[in-house]
């Protein structure tokens, strides 16, 4: 196949809102869109970026008045995966996953017609692209709330489809808490989240199981520098229609208190 020329982005790769409040929220796949040179290369249903972190940005949007920093991109894990490394390095040896630039869906089916997958240049490109701008930013903003509070919580949002026999065994827990085994924040501060998560009833959860954590808090969170990082992966059935994707202002708003609690316990532990 020949070299491919990506398209450079017809608009700013992401969105920051800029917070008062020692908190940086990460959406890193709440982005959608594909470019359309890329897009005819796909197969119809990978068209349809089926595995995007759908109204993550939606979810969280309270947060602003908690203070938060926001970071949200626009573009697609598709064109490349902001949540994995950029020498693509598997986050999870010897399971199912999908890489920096996914050449394979979460249901297992492909996502490039035959032989239009992306080659290592073109890879390479999309990296100078639409990964790197948004990590130089995240980086930049951790730097400014460190500077300005001497301290910083790394909030990754991510939610993903229930059920995803590629991926995991049986239904996953409706909240996933990952912090890198313990790796990518203090103690103090899983202990409080794993607290708030235990004092309610509603919904079940599970700290360190299936996801651990991806490559921005496992690469990010340094508490020996101030950094705490958490990733959060939420099961969708509770604030979408899995099938449809429509967002669910019902059970959203039901799951929202939990959202704000754990982000208020977050808070708490950077004033402890």
């Amino acid at each position: 196949m020949n070299a491919v020329t990506v398209p450079p982005p017809t608009e700013p790769v992401f969105r920051l809102h800029r917070g008062t409040a020692p908190l940086l929220i990460s959406l890193p796949h709440d982005g959608s869109r594909i470019p359309e040179p890329i897009a005819a290369r796909m197969v119809e249903s990978a068209r349809r970026a089926p595995d995007t972190d759908w109204h993550v940005s939606r979810l969280y949007a309270f947060a602003r008045e908690l203070g938060a920093s926001i970071l949200v991109p626009h573009y697609s894990r598709y064109v490349v995966d902001l949540n994995r490394p950029p020498d693509d390095t598997s986050l999870y040896p010897g399971q199912n996953t999908t890489g920096l630039c996914p050449a394979v869906q979460f249901s297992g089916e492909a996502v490039y017609r035959d032989g239009q997958a992306p080659q290592p240049e073109e890879v390479a490109e999309r990296v100078e692209r639409y990964w790197r701008p948004y990590h130089d930013t995240l980086v930049a903003e951790l730097d400014r709330i460190r500077g300005e509070h001497g301290r910083a919580v790394l909030w990754e949002g991510h939610s993903i489809r229930g059920e995803l026999p590629f991926l995991f065994e049986g239904r996953l827990p409706d909240l996933n808490l990952g912090t890198a085994a313990g790796k990518s924040c203090l103690p103090e501060l899983q202990m409080r989240l794993e607290r708030a998560l235990g004092a309610q009833t509603d919904y079940d959860w599970v700290a360190n199981g299936r996801f651990k954590g991806g490559y921005i808090t496992r690469h990010y969170g340094d508490p020996e520098i101030g950094v705490q990082a958490v990733q959060l992966e939420l099961s969708q059935r509770n604030y979408m229609d899995e099938d449809s994707f429509a967002y669910d202002e019902a059970k959203a708003a039901r799951l929202q208190p939990l959202l704000q609690a754990l982000l208020r316990a977050a808070l708490e532990s950077q004033a402890a």
